[in-house]
């Protein structure tokens, strides 16, 4: 390696003051095994972001998607959503406001490519409500606001916070069957063509 070329593996941090590179080389089946965990996770974020961006067109009119003990399940997403997309002149937008998610300009988002990364879902259950932040690559709940707790005794508040965080937890995971149940059927083309259909009426 000649001077000029060592002093600029040394700035990138490549090599150290000694001449040595800084990080061991991997060998072949430990970066095959990295690229197939990354595929993995990329994979599951895609469906992830189908998903969300289904959830947004089917509550569109606010119409139940799932049923809990015999109650229905209607959501509607609130707030900033943030969208994102593998290529094109854009590859993320956050989009703000309280009927930001239905907004023209998510639509034509979607339209240009972009999925629903981030959403927040407001889930009504019976009488009571439910808000949650899902995001796309871990299909995780995340500031998660349950319904007031109505027990007085600190033991029974306490199990009661846990019945409603698992009753949210339990919504969401029902609202993802729900979809996965039409994404692995020919059904899923004719909801992809009437999901077109609305954002294309934009």
């Amino acid at each position: 390696m000649g001077k000029a070329s060592e002093e600029s593996a040394f700035l990138r941090g490549d090599i150290g003051v000694d001449g040595q590179a800084v990080e061991e080389v991997k060998d072949e089946g430990e970066l095959e095994q990295t690229k197939v965990m990354e595929e993995l996770v990329r994979g599951r974020t895609y469906l992830g972001r189908e998903f969300l961006t289904w959830l947004l067109w089917r509550t569109n009119d606010a119409a139940s998607l799932v049923t809990i003990d015999n109650e229905p399940i209607t959501v509607v997403l609130v707030g900033r959503v943030v969208l994102r997309g593998l290529a094109g002149e854009a590859t993320e937008l956050n989009v703000k406001g309280v009927a930001a998610p239905y907004s023209a300009i998510v639509r034509r988002a979607i339209g240009d490519g972009l999925l629903l990364h981030v959403a927040r879902l407001r889930i009504q259950h019976g009488e009571k409500l439910y808000e949650a932040t899902v995001d796309a690559e871990h299909l995780a709940v995340r500031s998660a606001k349950i319904p007031k707790v109505l027990s007085e005794e600190d033991d029974d508040k306490i199990t009661e916070r846990l019945f409603l965080a698992e009753r949210l937890s339990q919504m969401v995971d029902a609202l993802f069957q729900r979809f996965m149940k039409v994404r692995i059927t020919p059904e899923w083309a004719a909801e992809v063509k009437a999901l077109r259909g609305w954002i294309e009426s934009a």
